[in-house]
């Protein structure tokens, strides 16, 4: 898979996040450095962490427990 294209998150969680729409991956890199994809995320998900208050908890709650996922750095 290529590169995902990732834009700065205002988030004491999330640094950035990035969602390929062609593969349904949403890319984000957490504050710690550390690196996720996440498989076959629905674009309704994307749209609800973007608009989420807590970024940190939409993704541990909504996006984890949803999705396969791998960690691709860190």
């Amino acid at each position: 898979m290529e590169k995902i294209r990732r834009w700065p998150i205002e988030s004491s969680a999330v640094r950035t996040m990035g969602y390929d729409p062609e593969s349904s991956t949403l890319e984000v890199e957490f504050s710690s450095g550390d690196v996720y994809r996440y498989y076959s995320v629905a674009p309704a998900d994307v749209e609800a962490l973007i608009l989420a208050d807590s970024k940190g908890t939409f993704i541990n709650q909504v996006i984890k427990a949803r999705y396969r996922f791998r960690q691709i750095t860190g």
